[in-house]
């Protein structure tokens, strides 16, 4: 399978695990878990044909380890916009965790601290470089520090997910540190 194809699947999983079940007729479980057979079946119905072989191979190369494969069960592994209940337990986190963002959301990010807007929870990069690439997908990143630590001390619950993408309901501003 090419790099193309790998890029079409993944990015209909992520619209179809993560956002818009319903738009193929798919129903996912509490935990965001649907059959692969269901899935394949929907897709192929809607006009979007791939084949379990295909499926698992994008799994199995996605570099960012977006979904996990169970049995005969798929789901994404974070970043729903639609209600899931992940069942990750409450995790202590590193001392510092990072978020990659763009220029133009830092005032309100100093205001207001991360949300997280349309998703169920912020999304928080164990290392730098991760919160880089991050905040690089829409436009030059600025990366800020968690002090994840303190927020635990405060109270805070921290989970991680399968990919290691570490998540809280929000962070408040003054946890934040903003670069220069």
């Amino acid at each position: 399978m090419n790099d193309q194809r790998s890029v079409r699947i993944s990015k209909y999983l992520a619209k179809h695990l993560r956002h818009e079940p319903e738009r193929i007729g798919i129903t996912l479980d509490a935990q965001g878990w649907v059959s692969v057979e269901e899935l394949i079946a929907a897709a192929a119905h809607h006009g979007f044909r791939f084949s379990r072989v295909e499926l698992e191979a994008v799994v199995a190369g996605n570099d960012k380890q977006r979904y996990a494969i169970e049995g005969d069960r798929i789901r994404a592994n974070q970043g729903h916009s639609v209600r899931v209940d992940l069942d990750l337990p409450p995790a202590v986190p590193p001392a510092y965790l990072f978020h990659g963002t763009v220029a133009r959301s830092v005032a309100a990010i100093r205001d207001e601290g991360l949300r997280p807007m349309s998703r169920h929870a912020v999304h928080l990069s164990p290392d730098r470089e991760t919160a880089t690439r991050v905040g690089a997908r829409r436009g030059k990143p600025v990366v800020l520090t968690v002090d994840a630590a303190a927020m635990h001390r405060a109270g805070h619950v921290f989970r991680v997910s399968a990919n290691g993408v570490w998540l809280t309901n929000r962070v408040p501003a003054r946890f934040l540190r903003f670069p220069g």
